[in-house]
């Protein structure tokens, strides 16, 4: 459905350009139907090279476009619904927010219209087309959730949630990413302080996260599942296991994904 469709990236920054990577590396949507926006349009020049359409102007891209998908941040949100609220078309947009802890309502109330709204929550992985994105919208606007699930799904993996898990989403996945990363950069650590190279020591922690990563979702097992797989009584692992708990590992990660959460849900009034 979405394919045949001119679509606008609307405030085309680090998370806008990554879901334009992610869409040029499926091959599934021509560059030339894809409007991306940036005050800093010379920011823009590779994706003009590799055949979208870029723009200073919003609401002429939204006048070119049928799906508009909002990737500003939230400090942001209010002026450019402000701005292109003249020509939006109801029966025509398709509304996709990846901005965090903006309402679908909020969004209607700013455009002043009843709009059709998905409201996205992608991580930075998807220029890689390997996002967590999830999806939320309202009852009735079930074509437009499919259109964003089809858009979504070819750079990564897609879950349909409710609005109200929106935040948690944006503290899972999308603070995700720097989660995870941290933790690799501390394995990688302990790797030189075992005697690698960092290099090396980056490249075996991350491969070795990959790896983890791949076990769960094509054995749709548990953690502890494999974690049993690789500890044996008396065993090196089980050792390192519970010095990290001792240390406060697993509370650690806890605490700052809550924390994440907590400060996704207040983010747009403050």
């Amino acid at each position: 459905m979405s394919k045949n469709k001119n679509m606008a990236i609307l405030g085309a920054g680090n998370l806008g350009m990554a879901i334009a990577k992610g869409l040029y590396q499926s091959g599934e949507y021509k560059t030339e139907k894809i409007t991306l926006t940036r005050r800093h349009i010379e920011r823009l020049q590779e994706f003009d090279r590799l055949g979208f359409k870029i723009q200073k102007d919003n609401k002429k891209a939204v006048g070119q476009s049928d799906i508009l998908i909002i990737t500003v941040e939230p400090q942001q949100i209010n002026n450019l619904l402000e701005e292109i609220s003249p020509v939006i078309d109801p029966k025509r947009h398709v509304l996709i927010s990846c901005v965090t802890g903006v309402s679908i309502n909020q969004i209607r109330e700013r455009l002043g219209k009843e709009a059709v709204i998905v409201r996205s929550m992608p991580n930075t992985a998807i220029a890689i087309r390997q996002s967590m994105t999830c999806l939320a919208s309202e009852k009735g606007n079930g074509e437009a959730l499919k259109m964003a699930e089809e858009i979504f799904s070819t750079v990564g993996k897609t879950l349909v949630i409710d609005e109200e898990q929106m935040a948690a989403a944006t503290a899972l996945s999308a603070c995700g990413i720097a989660f995870f990363l941290r933790a690799i950069r501390a394995a990688s650590q302990g790797g030189i302080e075992i005697g690698f190279h960092s290099d090396k020591a980056i490249l075996i922690a991350a491969q070795t996260a990959l790896g983890s990563a791949e076990l769960l979702l094509k054995n749709h097992s548990h953690p502890e599942a494999e974690i049993d797989r690789v500890t044996t009584p008396r065993g090196i692992t089980i050792s390192g296991l519970n010095q990290m708990e001792y240390e406060g590992f697993s509370s650690a990660m806890i605490r700052g994904i809550v924390t994440s959460w907590e400060k996704a849900g207040k983010l747009y009034k403050e």
